[in-house]
């Protein structure tokens, strides 16, 4: 794992601590890298307690409540999907936030054009509005998957106030 990333994960981890926030994951794209990353950090159980790899529609739909009519009408790449996701993620795991991601890393994009390396992400905390980008990363699939990782952990930190984007 990126240190800087590993780096990234412990501030974003000592900073949920302090706010007495808990965190959860939603991923699809990356396949529990965010999940392993927060797994790195210092003192782990005290910010993160639930993450959820969910790579098909089904598994979006009956893990993370995602709707069929969501994955029918937008895919699962798609602002839609990975809003539903965030939510979803909070409802389960009773977490104040959430990261969620949704991607093609590769090396194929998806069925309707989109490109490899496409990822939408979804910032959610619960008391806020959910907060929603979607970026275009370059490279293999192993370097989407781990620039995605890296983007969404210090996308969340931006989002509450501190570091920017690694």
């Amino acid at each position: 794992m990126d240190t800087s990333t590993t780096a990234i994960a412990n501030e974003l981890g000592r900073l949920l601590i302090a706010r007495k926030m808990t965190l959860t994951t939603a991923e699809s794209c990356t396949g529990g890298l965010i999940a392993s990353a927060l797994c790195a950090a210092e003192d782990t159980p005290l910010f993160f307690g639930a993450g959820f790899v969910t790579f098909n529609y089904a598994a979006k739909e009956t893990v993370l409540g995602v709707h069929a009519e969501t994955l029918k009408n937008h895919t699962a790449v798609s602002q839609q999907a990975v809003t539903e996701m965030a939510v979803g993620a909070i409802a389960r795991a009773g977490a104040q936030v959430s990261i969620a991601v949704s991607g093609y890393a590769g090396p194929e994009g998806g069925e309707d054009g989109t490109p490899a390396g496409t990822v939408w992400f979804a910032w959610y905390l619960s008391s806020s509005d959910i907060v929603c980008e979607c970026v275009h990363f370059e490279g293999d699939c192993e370097a989407v998957i781990t620039q995605t990782t890296a983007y969404a952990v210090a996308g969340l930190l931006e989002l509450l106030g501190q570091s920017a984007r690694a």
